[in-house]
């Protein structure tokens, strides 16, 4: 099939071309740069610089390639600049989607995977968290995301769109070749590594008073090959997953500082930490149940171990320790 990944050069969608490269698709990528760097494309993606903003350039771009389905990762994805500017993240995660949706339907595109967040839930009231859990963004990030979700059951009923999101929750991890390496890096993991790798003076924990075991936020870590899998089982079986919404987790928490120790372990190196006040916007507690994907689309975590997760993308740091450098 031919596949767009929007956010091409973006940490998931990279790995996401990767594996849909692997497996015989030829992949057109479009990123803008927001938040990723020249060279992050997965190499055999026919690339093009350009914005999901800019909806006449999308719906030509569309037209001018052979589309069969399109993986939507392109997104403000920093929570607490959703936080500050709320417009933004909206602008890009509502309108941004809106014109990839609308050049879809002008041109005959059915089928799309997108990728939604854990954010969609807010506080929750329970966990596991399950898909039918009530959706109550605390973050306009979330609310960004969980917007455009209830956007495209309409766009099914009235064009014929075919769809499925999948929730995230924290991606982690690499590949031999594909890691984390953005402008402004917000996932703990990479900002833990580069304390370590003495490119942060140090680490900082926000919040250490959450009604949690140890104080600290608890997470669900989910590695970047899985989530891939997700992706590719779900457009594999779109006659089971069409119109449905998936979490993606490991169903396992981790505080930060469990989180903490697990990269000292795995390092064998010690971790400067400064303990921090609590940031706007960041739930307690956020653990997945995959049941769902599970029961579906037979989805389960191949890597679910967070020393694993945190090995696999310190290898990563270790090879390319200028991240993507062209």
């Amino acid at each position: 099939m031919n596949i767009l990944v929007t956010g091409a050069a973006g940490y998931i969608g990279s790995v996401v071309s990767e594996r849909l490269i692997s497996e015989g698709h030829t992949v057109y990528g479009i990123d803008n740069y927001d938040n990723s760097k020249p060279g992050g494309a997965y190499p055999g993606v026919n690339f093009t610089e350009g914005s999901i903003l800019e909806r006449e350039w999308l719906i030509d771009y569309v037209a001018e390639n052979p589309v069969d389905a399109v993986f939507h990762f392109a997104a403000e994805a920093l929570i607490p600049i959703s936080m500050a500017d709320p417009g933004r993240a909206f602008h890009k995660n509502i309108t941004g989607s809106i014109n990839l949706a609308e050049a879809m339907i002008k041109n005959n595109v059915k089928n799309l995977i997108f990728s939604s967040t854990a954010a969609c839930y807010g506080t929750p009231r329970n966990i596991p968290i399950k898909e039918d859990d009530p959706l109550d963004p605390i973050n306009p990030y979330g609310e960004s995301k969980l917007a455009f979700e209830r956007m495209l059951p309409w766009y099914a009923s009235a064009h014929g769109l075919r769809h499925v999101s999948l929730r995230y929750f924290n991606a982690c991890g690499a590949t031999e070749s594909r890691g984390e390496d953005r402008v402004y890096e917000n996932h703990i993991i990479p900002i833990a590594l580069e304390a370590i790798m003495g490119k942060r003076d140090h680490f900082s924990v926000f919040g250490t008073k959450y009604p949690t075991p140890d104080g600290t936020c608890v997470r669900d870590y989910v590695h970047v090959s899985d989530i891939a899998e997700a992706h590719i089982l779900a457009l594999k079986e779109m006659d089971i997953a069409n119109g449905k919404a998936y979490s993606l987790g490991s169903g396992k928490g981790y505080s930060v500082l469990e989180l903490i120790e697990s990269v000292r372990r795995v390092t064998g190196k010690d971790l400067k930490v400064v303990m921090g006040d609590i940031r706007p916007g960041d739930p307690a507690t956020l653990i997945a149940s995959y049941e769902k994907i599970h029961t579906d689309l037979g989805w389960e975590p191949k890597i679910p171990e967070l020393d694993d997760m945190v090995e696999s993308a310190y290898k990563w740091r270790v090879a390319h320790p200028n991240g993507y450098v062209v």
